[in-house]
Parts: C-alpha cells; sequence; structure tokens
C-alpha cells in the first residue's frame, strides 16, 4: 500500500492529536485525584492520620473535605486505635489479666500503627479487615 506524502503526513498529525488528547485527560485524572482542601500531599496527609492516633483521624477528617484517600484513612485511623484504645481502657480496669492483655494490645497497636503509616505514604490504600471496609463506604 503507497501512501502518498500528504496522506502520511495527515495520518500522523491525527495520531499525534489522538495521543496528545490521551496524555492530557491522563494528567487531568492525575490532577484530579490529587486535589485536597489541605496543601499537602496527599500520601503526606494519609499518614500524617495516623500520627496521634484517632485524634490525628478526627482533626483530618474535619479539615479534608475533598480527596477520598486522605479521608478514607482518617476514618481508619479513628476506627481502629479509636477501638483499641476504648478496649485499653477497659481492660486495665480487670486485674492481672487487663494488664496482660493491655500490654499485647499496646504492642500490637504499635506495630499496626508503623504498618498504616508506611502503607499510606506509599499511596496504598490498606485496609484493616472490618474496619478498613467501613471506612471504605464512609468515605465514598
Amino acid at each position: 500500500m503507497d501512501l502518498s506524502p500528504k496522506e502520511r503526513r495527515r495520518i500522523y498529525e491525527e495520531e499525534k492529536a489522538r495521543i496528545e488528547a490521551k496524555e492530557k485527560l491522563k494528567r487531568g485524572k492525575q490532577k484530579a485525584e490529587t486535589v485536597s482542601t489541605l496543601d499537602l500531599e496527599p500520601n503526606i496527609a494519609g499518614l500524617l492520620c495516623y500520627v496521634a492516633g484517632w485524634i490525628s483521624g478526627v482533626i483530618f477528617l474535619l479539615l479534608e473535605q475533598k480527596n477520598k484517600f486522605v479521608r478514607f484513612h482518617a476514618i481508619q485511623s479513628i476506627i481502629v486505635f479509636g477501638a483499641l484504645h476504648l478496649a485499653s481502657v477497659i481492660l486495665t480496669h480487670i486485674p492481672f489479666f487487663g494488664w496482660f492483655f493491655g500490654v499485647i494490645i499496646g504492642v500490637f497497636c504499635f506495630i499496626l500503627w508503623i504498618v498504616l503509616m508506611v502503607k499510606a505514604y506509599h499511596h496504598q490504600l490498606y485496609k484493616v479487615p472490618l474496619a478498613g471496609d467501613l471506612a471504605e463506604k464512609l468515605s465514598a
């Protein structure tokens, strides 16, 4: 199939316009994903949702209105660390066994805290069983 130089140029221009439109659409989607009420990158804001446990989750939930990624991590922080804090407070009133389980919950809480901050920093929507599903529904 022989194409004239004029036809080749037309095909080239059409293909170039199609690729540019696709790239522009891709950039627009990326920009929409990073739209935030706060002047922070979403991964940094997601990490900060966990820094002070459920308290920082409440703060970021109140401050962030647009970014679903940040809102998800804020809600998950409130649910996970709020429940663990409540369990710890209740268990401390039980003699001996309560203290023992309180220490176990504290170690588990510390490890989970580190894991959730690292996952949020790496742009991962890591869901803790039960709490993550609830946080996903509430952040939508």
